[in-house]
């Protein structure tokens, strides 16, 4: 998902919550040229199919991305995703990690990202939320209103 869409809210119930997940991550600059940076990976109960990534930055403002929880748990193992997010295993090293590739108009950005941290986490959030109950429980109408909803919408009175 890209970092500027909505997310899906589901009804109010009962929450447990998993702690936002600290990685330091590798930014690639180039092939040999890695700018270490860290990342909070947030998960929320309400909108269990995707994930926050805030890529903190050392000066200003950090850089938000949405993107799917089935897409990181994939990309651990096998490429994953399309568009403006991709994730797959790196080659066999000491670490065992993966490649995420985040693409829009404005930027280009690979991170290398420690898998064995990001699996136990993402396995937390689904003993919460398992992968085939994602979607009970959302308003789906109200979804729809907001993706609707724009300058040439038409308004309920």
């Amino acid at each position: 998902m890209h970092r500027d869409q909505s997310s899906l809210e589901a009804s109010s119930a009962p929450q447990q919550s998993v702690p936002p997940l600290f990685l330091d991550l590798d930014q690639m600059l180039d092939e040999f040229t890695p700018l270490p940076i860290r990342a909070e990976f947030h998960f929320d109960a309400d909108t269990p199919a995707v994930i926050t990534v805030e890529f903190l930055a050392e000066r200003g403002p950090g850089i938000v991305w949405r993107i799917g929880r089935e897409l990181l748990h994939r990309g651990l193992t096998a490429m994953s995703g399309c568009g403006d997010v991709r994730m797959w295993p790196a080659l066999p090293r000491e670490r065992p990690s993966s490649w995420l590739l985040l693409e829009s108009q404005e930027m280009e950005a690979l991170f290398e990202v420690p898998a064995a941290p990001l699996a136990q986490w993402l396995d937390a959030t689904y003993r919460i939320t398992p992968a085939e109950s994602e979607m009970d429980g959302l308003n789906w109408d109200g979804f729809l209103r907001q993706l609707l909803a724009g300058p040439m919408a038409p308004t309920a009175e």
